[in-house]
C-alpha cells in the first residue's frame, strides 16, 4: 500500500536547514538563560492591597484605587492588576455620595466607576490570601483572575497602605504582616521566578522598617516614612467627613499625573520629587537589592505597559511567499489519472507547508539573534561568551552536515 502523503527528497535541504535554526535557537537561549540578567522584561503586573476596614479609614481605600486608576491609564491592564480591597467605602451607609470615592474635595474624579475590578474584598483580603497571592500558593478552586501568574520575565508592582508601626503591617485590625513574612514570600518568589524586578512602595507609618528583611535580588522598596515617624493624610473632606488621601499616595500621584504611555521620567526623578517638607514625614527607598542605575529606569517599567512591535511582510504567513502554490484539481474519470492528480496535490501541499514553517522560523529565528546581539553588548565577560558561541557553531555545523546526507 501506497502512503497517503510523503514528503519530496527536494525538501531535504530545506529540513536540515530548519533543524540547523531551530538547534541554535535552543542553544542560544540556553546560553542566555543561564545568566540571570540576560532575561527579557516580558511583561508587568501591579498588586495593589488595601488593609484598612472601617469608615474612618477612607484614605486607604482612595489610595489604592488612585495606584489602580493610575497604573490602567498608564496601559497596564485589567488582568494583570490584582486589587485588594478591605472594605467598601462606596457602598458605607455614611457616604453621603453612594457609589462613589473620591480622593480630592472638588469631587472631579469618582474612583469608584464602572471599570473597577476588584479580586480580593472584604473579609477575603488578609494575610494569608495576601501571602498566596505573591507566593502562587492557591487552592485549587481559586480562579485565575485572582492569581498572580508572573513569570521570570516579570516586573512587579507590589504597592499597599494602611495602618503600620515597627516591622509590621495591620490587616483588617485584627491580624499583621510583619517584616520577615513579606521578605520570605519575596524570597520564594525569586526563588520560583515569578518576577525579575520588584518595586514594593507602602504608605503606612514607619513604613521603612517593613524593608528591614529583605535580601533577594532585584528588589527595589520605598516608603512613605522612616522608624519612629508616622505618615500623614494630606486634606479632610467635610462633606465626606473624613480624610480622602495619604500625603505620601497624593505627590506620588501628582507626579504620575503629569506623565503618559510613551514619558521616560526615571525612577530617581520620582524618588527625588518627594519634598519632606511636604511629606512631613521622610520618604525611605532602599536600592542594596537593586542592580541597575536608578536614573536609567523608566518609571513605566513598573507603573506601565511593555510594548514590542515586530515587522512582519505579511500578516497572514501562507501569502507571505512569493512562490504561493495554489494547487489546481481537475476532475476525471480515469483512476490511474485521478491517482496522479492526488499525488502531485498532496505533494505541492505538503511542499507549500514545510516552505511556509521554513520562513516562519527563519523570521522568528533573525528576532532571536538581534536579541541575543543585543545582549551581547551588555555582557561582562566577552571572551567566554565567545568560547560558547564557537563550541555551539562546532556542534551545529557536525549535526547539519549529518542531517543534510
Amino acid at each position: 500500500m501506497q502512503m497517503a502523503s510523503r514528503i519530496p527528497k527536494s525538501n531535504l535541504p530545506s529540513l536540515s536547514k530548519f533543524a540547523f535554526l531551530l538547534l541554535f535557537l535552543a542553544t542560544s537561549h540556553l546560553l542566555c538563560s543561564s545568566n540571570a540578567s540576560s532575561i527579557m522584561h516580558t511583561n508587568n503586573w501591579a498588586v495593589l492591597v488595601c488593609t484598612s476596614r472601617f469608615w474612618f479609614n477612607y484614605r486607604h481605600m482612595a489610595n489604592t484605587l488612585s495606584l489602580y486608576r493610575t497604573v490602567k491609564r498608564l496601559g497596564i491592564p485589567d488582568e494583570r492588576i490584582i486589587l485588594m480591597l478591605a472594605d467598601d467605602m462606596a457602598c458605607n451607609a455614611r457616604n453621603n455620595y453612594p457609589a462613589q470615592v473620591f480622593n480630592n474635595e472638588n469631587h472631579r474624579l469618582n474612583l469608584y466607576g464602572d471599570n473597577v475590578e476588584v479580586d480580593y474584598r472584604g473579609y477575603e483580603v488578609t494575610v494569608e490570601n495576601f501571602l498566596r497571592v505573591l507566593t502562587g500558593r492557591h487552592e485549587t478552586a481559586v480562579p485565575r483572575s485572582k492569581r498572580l501568574l508572573s513569570d521570570e520575565g516579570s516586573h512587579i508592582l507590589l504597592y499597599m497602605t494602611g495602618h503600620g508601626g515597627d516591622e509590621f503591617l495591620k490587616f483588617q485590625d485584627s491580624e499583621e504582616l510583619q517584616s520577615h513574612d513579606l521578605a520570605d514570600a519575596v524570597k520564594q518568589m525569586k526563588e520560583k521566578r515569578r518576577f525579575k524586578e520588584l518595586l514594593i512602595m507602602v504608605d503606612t507609618c514607619q513604613a521603612a522598617t517593613l524593608f528591614s528583611q529583605l535580601h533577594s535580588p532585584g528588589v527595589i522598596a520605598i516608603g512613605s516614612s522612616m522608624k519612629g515617624e508616622n505618615s500623614y493624610s494630606h486634606h479632610l473632606d467635610s462633606d465626606v467627613g473624613v480624610s480622602v488621601v495619604d500625603r505620601f499616595t497624593f505627590y506620588t500621584l501628582a507626579f504620575f499625573e503629569k506623565l503618559n504611555l510613551y514619558n521616560n521620567a526615571s525612577l530617581s526623578s520620582l524618588f527625588n520629587s518627594y519634598n519632606p517638607s511636604l511629606l512631613m514625614s521622610t520618604a525611605y527607598y532602599r536600592t542594596d537589592l537593586y542592580q541597575r542605575p536608578l536614573d536609567q529606569v523608566p518609571v513605566t517599567n513598573f507603573f506601565g505597559s511593555v510594548m514590542e512591535t515586530i515587522h512582519t511582510d505579511s500578516a497572514y504567513m501562507g501569502f507571505s511567499g512569493k512562490d504561493h502554490i495554489k494547487p489546481k484539481i481537475k476532475i476525471t474519470s480515469n483512476p490511474a489519472a485521478l491517482e496522479a492528480e492526488r499525488r502531485t496535490l498532496t505533494d505541492a501541499m505538503a511542499e507549500e507547508k514545510i516552505s511556509s514553517l521554513n520562513m516562519k522560523y527563519e523570521r522568528y529565528i533573525l528576532h532571536m539573534l538581534k536579541l541575543l546581539q543585543d545582549q551581547m553588548k551588555t555582557k561582562d565577560d566577552a571572551d567566554t561568551f565567545v568560547k560558547y558561541g564557537l563550541v555551539i557553531m562546532a556542534v551545529v555545523v557536525v549535526v547539519s552536515s549529518l542531517l543534510s546526507r
